[in-house]
């Protein structure tokens, strides 16, 4: 999952997706890059008919769900998830529907430890990594995110910063460089490294799940440097993982709202968003319309009744 990244125009001058060939370089002409091991592409709606940008708490719970979030909510909302949309995360979760199938789930990021106690969401166990602590006055501002919550649901630890230096883990921009920017120690390891430790993940999990959002962040602060970084990163990870998959593996990448492509504004846009799908069952996801159905399809390629 990459946040922020649409099927915008082919000009360069306001899309960095149109300034390389990456996976994610689709446009709204029906041009773009070609995918490998027979990736099929459908463009997602995004606004589910709420009037008003889509956003990505709302647009999150709808994919972690399979459930319209905007419309049950009555609007689009940005950040992360209120009461009412926590509460559709702990009833309809994928990860909670899927465990009690009977499947295993992971989230692949790696988070500090001692952020994880702050909102009290569960981790595996270890003493937290360095001496990183949250005064009262910034608990009372931290906000759990909808990956995080649909985790909770089900009951899954999330990873920390001691689980990627064993390599079972990675940081949310591939590199550890913005961790240890902060002063916290975490691995240096290349995209395709990242790409290798995911791997594993997904050779003792049926659902592993990666969160990349520094497109949106670039996207928000129209800072086209730092969109082309984000976007070669991810894109090099990417690739690494569809290269080395195993057949019978099923790789989705996909976004929640568009951003990225437009750096005109810095607002989200209305555009579609992209679903990749590289494995054996394309017809899976050639039938899915929102971001919401590719919850949906997660489950029945797990052969979870949706």
């Amino acid at each position: 999952f990459i946040d922020g990244v649409g099927i915008g125009r082919r000009d360069p001058g306001i899309n960095p997706l149109a300034r390389s060939s990456y996976l994610l370089s689709q446009f709204g002409d029906g041009s773009g890059e070609p995918l490998p091991r027979g990736g099929v592409l459908r463009a997602l709606d995004t606004s589910f008919g709420v009037p008003g940008r889509p956003q990505s708490a709302t647009n999150q719970t709808a994919m972690l769900t399979g459930r319209p979030a905007p419309r049950l909510l009555g609007k689009h909302l940005l950040g992360y998830p209120n009461p009412p949309l926590a509460a559709i995360l702990e009833e309809h979760s994928i990860v909670l529907r899927m465990t009690r199938a009977g499947r295993s789930a992971t989230f692949a990021n790696a988070y500090p430890a001692a952020y994880l106690d702050a909102l009290g969401l569960p981790r595996r166990s270890g003493p937290p990594l360095g001496s990183l602590e949250f005064p009262e006055r910034w608990r009372r501002r931290l906000r759990p995110s909808a990956t995080t919550l649909a985790m909770r649901a089900a009951s899954i630890p999330l990873r920390t910063f001691e689980d990627a230096w064993a390599g079972e883990a990675i940081t949310n921009d591939l590199s550890g460089a913005r961790a240890r920017v902060r002063g916290l120690d975490a691995p240096e390891r290349t995209p395709e490294e990242a790409a290798d430790v995911f791997l594993r993940l997904c050779a003792t999990h049926d659902f592993v799940l990666f969160e990349h959002y520094l497109a949106d962040e670039a996207g928000h602060a129209r800072d086209g440097d730092a969109a082309e970084l984000a976007l070669t990163t991810f894109d090099r990870f990417a690739r690494r993982v569809v290269e080395n998959k195993r057949d019978d593996l099923h790789v989705l990448v996909t976004s929640d709202h568009g951003n990225v492509e437009d750096l005109s504004t810095r607002s989200h846009t209305l555009h579609p968003v992209p679903v990749l799908y590289f494995g054996r069952s394309p017809e899976q996801v050639e039938r899915i319309e929102t971001v919401a159905d590719v919850g949906t399809s997660i489950l029945q390629l797990l052969g979870v009744e949706p």
